[in-house]
């Protein structure tokens, strides 16, 4: 037209960029790069994963002990509640023969029992008689255990072995106690060789069927195992089947304890001079029952102290056992 108007360009775009549609987009969005892929964590468990990682190895994985159990923080408890039947049968005693009802004549009450025990105590008497006995019954033990688990060990672990010494072992075995005293009065004398040798003879019987009896029961696969990762004889032996048969020996032992302080008493029947046994032969002829149920109970207490102390002393041997019961 008339006058020339200035043409001016469009003011530029606002922010970034933005990158030309690619060809043959349609409108909208279709030419956006596509998002990146979403990373699914894997699963530890997935059977791909335990295909993948890495195979165990017998020395770290394999033999790595369980995590231990929260143990009882209160043992006074445990005690005190053991103590719960011996004290209400002694009370229960005590007051039948207080009130009448009982006589205290062949049955003493607890409190002269405690006052004969006092007594003995009081004199010295006790503790010879107490330190003369666990001296018999420590070198028996002894001398059974090893003689059990060495025999054991060869007949559960030969077969042949087993068959030649175990029929006659067993046969043995039926034999009661006092059938040995005369004989080894006669081979060893009436001294303390005689006495120790029938306190091992008593211990020797459990001791020897529990490790036989373990050997012979150890799992096929373990011993499999074991020849998977190409353990030698003494590997295998100290890796395999000394762990498996560790609980039963243990529990053998205990066995082989208890029958020892049971198989002292008739070893001091055979003309001893002091010892439990003795102060029970003394009770008798001199008629007091007081003196006999004294000696029962020392017994039974020390007994209890020893089978604790064995307890205790191999309880860190199977601390790699995974059980409910954390002790025994």
């Amino acid at each position: 037209g008339g006058g020339g108007s200035l043409i001016t360009a469009p003011p530029p775009p606002r922010g970034p960029p933005r990158p030309p549609p690619l060809p043959g987009g349609g409108g909208g969005g279709a030419g956006a790069p596509p998002p990146p892929p979403t990373r699914i964590p894997r699963d530890p468990n997935s059977p791909i994963r335990r295909m993948s990682a890495p195979a165990p190895t017998l020395t770290d994985d394999v033999l790595a002990p369980p995590s231990e159990a929260p143990r009882s923080r209160v043992p006074s408890g445990r005690f005190l509640l053991g103590l719960l039947l011996p004290l209400a049968l002694a009370l229960g005693w005590e007051l039948a023969v207080r009130s009448g009802w009982a006589q205290g004549r062949l049955m003493p009450p607890p409190s002269r029992i405690f006052a004969t025990l006092s007594a003995l105590a009081a004199s010295g008497e006790l503790w010879t008689h107490i330190g003369a006995t666990l001296l018999r019954v420590m070198a028996g033990f002894a001398l059974g255990a090893v003689a059990g688990t060495i025999m054991g060990a060869v007949a559960g672990t030969s077969d042949t072995m087993r068959r030649i010494f175990d029929p006659s072992l067993q046969a043995l075995r039926a034999v009661p106690s006092i059938a040995w005293v005369p004989l080894f009065i006669l081979w060893l004398g009436i001294f303390e060789a005689s006495k120790v040798a029938l306190i091992a003879v008593g211990v020797f019987f459990p001791v020897y069927l529990g490790v036989a009896g373990a050997i012979e029961g150890i799992d096929r696969k373990l011993v499999e195992v074991g020849r998977v990762f190409r353990l030698g004889r003494l590997d295998m032996v100290r890796r395999v089947i000394l762990p498996a048969v560790l609980p039963s020996w243990l529990i053998s032992l205990r066995s082989g304890l208890g029958l020892g302080f049971m198989f002292v008493v008739a070893a001091e029947f055979m003309g001893a001079s002091e010892g439990l046994g003795y102060l029970l032969v003394d009770g008798q002829q001199m008629g007091r029952p007081d003196s006999i149920l004294a000696a029962i109970i020392t017994f039974a207490v020390l007994g209890k102290l020893c089978d604790t102390i064995l307890v205790l002393s191999t309880r860190p041997l199977v601390r790699w056992q995974d059980t409910v019961r954390d002790r025994l």
